[in-house]
């Protein structure tokens, strides 16, 4: 990612990696979830925090994957405290179970990383039948935090420490459907558009992190939110676009980010002490970024908030 490295205010630019835009920082004694951390920058991202002395969790579907990743940051720092648990984003059910698990560890929570995602896949529905897209990148990562919220709020009480919530987002909010989340056509096969979909749930994210941030203002608590862009990254989420997936693999080297700095951002987000006490913001290439009409309308978040609790309530 040599063409575009232009550095921002933080002093960061789109070719720092993860553990540049992390130097120096101690994280001893936190502890981070990480959801699809057995794949693309979330192995990097774990590794890095792990590097850092954060204890994460690695919430994956790919178990085996998962221990293979976790293995090899092993032998790289053998000091590194990683667990691995089984986490589909897709389910509620899953996601219910992952969260009772983890509350019932009694282990605190410092960090949560909402990084797995779909990309433009083809229409099906989840489990819940619900959209794919939507029901795995935004309506599982809500439903997580929901339910770890108040773990986190302990956490950050008894530890006076603050609490972060990452998510991670895309540039591609900006091709989400015009009206932006589409309330009552959120199963509609007949208009769907695999980036539009795409584009609405990264535009959820945003909107997602928006409303918890103002809420956590409201109440007093110690606990930022943010969602970011990682950047276009050389990964298996383009999977489902055969043609995209082509030039990817032909020239994506040459123009994208690798994973070390596709991390970077997320990891610049969970750890650097310039994002103290910053919360509601959107982030790209490790430094404050716009979003669209859209990621800022507060009428708009509070309505995907209301529409997401009556969702999740009904499962």
């Amino acid at each position: 990612m040599w063409l575009f490295n232009r550095k921002g205010v933080s002093g960061f630019s789109s070719s720092s990696t993860a553990e540049q835009v992390t130097h120096g920082i101690d994280a001893t004694g936190l502890t981070a979830i990480v959801t699809g951390a057995s794949s693309g920058i979330g192995v990097e991202t774990t590794r890095v925090l792990a590097l850092h002395g954060v204890h994460v969790i690695m919430a994956v579907r790919n178990m085996a994957a998962a221990r293979d990743v976790k293995e090899a940051i092993l032998k790289e720092i053998p000091s590194a405290k990683i667990d691995v648990m089984e986490l589909d984003l897709s389910s509620m059910a899953s996601v219910k179970k992952f969260a009772s698990e983890f509350v019932s560890s009694g282990l605190p929570l410092n960090i949560l990383i909402n990084n797995a995602g779909v990309m433009a896949c083809p229409f099906m529905l989840s489990q819940d039948n619900i959209e794919q897209q939507f029901a795995t990148n935004h309506l599982g990562h809500f439903l997580l935090t929901h339910l770890l919220l108040d773990t986190m709020k302990k956490t950050t009480l008894e530890s006076n420490k603050e609490g972060r919530i990452v998510n991670v987002s895309s540039e591609a909010h900006r091709v989400a459907y015009s009206e932006g989340i589409r309330f009552d056509k959120i199963n509609e096969q007949s208009s769907y558009s695999n980036w539009r979909a795409y584009g609405q749930s990264k535009l959820a994210n945003i909107l997602h992190a928006n409303e918890l941030a103002k809420r956590l203002k409201d109440e007093g608590v110690n606990i930022i939110a943010n969602s970011l862009h990682p950047g276009a990254i050389v990964t298996k989420l383009y999977r489902h676009t055969s043609a995209i997936n082509g030039i990817v693999n032909a020239v994506g080297r040459l123009v994208m980010k690798n994973a070390q700095q596709g991390a970077a951002t997320t990891c610049y987000v969970a750890l650097h002490p310039q994002v103290k006490g910053v919360s509601g913001e959107y982030f790209s290439d490790s430094n404050l970024c716009k979003t669209t009409p859209h990621g800022k309308d507060a009428d708009l978040a509070k309505q995907l908030w209301d529409f997401s609790i009556n969702l999740v309530k009904q499962k």
